[in-house]
């Protein structure tokens, strides 16, 4: 059995991989989900200063205060932009990365660099225009983005979508790629269906050796998918 530590990404909070978590406990594995400053429970941290550094940091203080080790670091969407940084920090804690349908970053990239620069412009205006300069505003707009077409699935979601701060996406990420390429990581991409974002990001994974797998799911495969999402992580820890 496997300590699996699930991430999620932009918007989310750790209640989007509860589904999961229940269904890896159910198989023995120790499992944590924590979210990221600003981001769900914690929303009422969001603040303008609030940014990839402060996400590794929730991270790193995470396994460290519970002392984790072996860990299987399962990066959701955006989370995967912190996997390089979080992975120098705590080398000697973590045994595998899963970029979960995740964006993938080499040293010196914003996540807004491996976006197409269509949807960068359009995230950069949004926050802009509405957003007051410094956050991206969740919008029920963003399920259809994502894939999220059940009916249950978007009256639950959407309310529970929060802001996500705009200097996550244009903070550069500074990383030694050493320890991160040490270890055994694995892309899944999700193909049913795909999200074009994701493009550059696997294509990036891939050419530096990280496993690919797939899974017949949309973006929030863990909303959308549980037990098959469970199955391959299972598989995987």
């Amino acid at each position: 059995m496997a300590t699996v530590v699930l991430v999620h990404g932009a918007m989310h909070g750790g209640w989007a991989w509860s589904p999961v978590a229940r269904l890896l406990r159910r198989r023995g594995h120790e499992v944590y989900t924590p979210t990221l400053t600003g981001q769900g429970e914690r929303r009422a941290e969001l603040t303008p200063s609030v940014g990839v550094s402060t996400h590794v940091d929730d991270l790193t203080e995470l396994l460290w205060f519970e002392d984790l080790h072996d860990v299987v670091l399962v990066l959701h969407s955006y989370a995967g932009v912190i996997a390089g940084p979080v992975v120098e920090a705590c080398a000697d804690r973590i045994r595998s990365v899963v970029f979960a349908g995740a964006f993938y970053v080499r040293p010196g990239q914003r996540l807004l660099d491996v976006e197409p620069p269509a949807v960068a412009a359009r995230y950069t205006a949004l926050a802009r225009a509405e957003g007051d300069g410094w956050r991206l505003p969740a919008t029920t707009a963003f399920l259809s983005q994502w894939a999220i077409t059940d009916p249950v699935l978007q009256t639950f979601v959407g309310p529970r979508l929060t802001d996500f701060p705009y200097k996550a996406q244009t903070d550069a990420v500074d990383f030694d790629p050493a320890p991160l390429t040490s270890i055994p990581r694995t892309y899944v991409e999700h193909t049913e269906p795909p999200l074009a974002s994701l493009a550059v990001s696997r294509d990036a994974a891939l050419a530096d050796g990280a496993a690919h797998v797939t899974l017949a799911t949309g973006h929030d495969m863990m909303l959308a998918a549980p037990e098959a999402t469970a199955e391959l992580l299972d598989s995987l820890a």
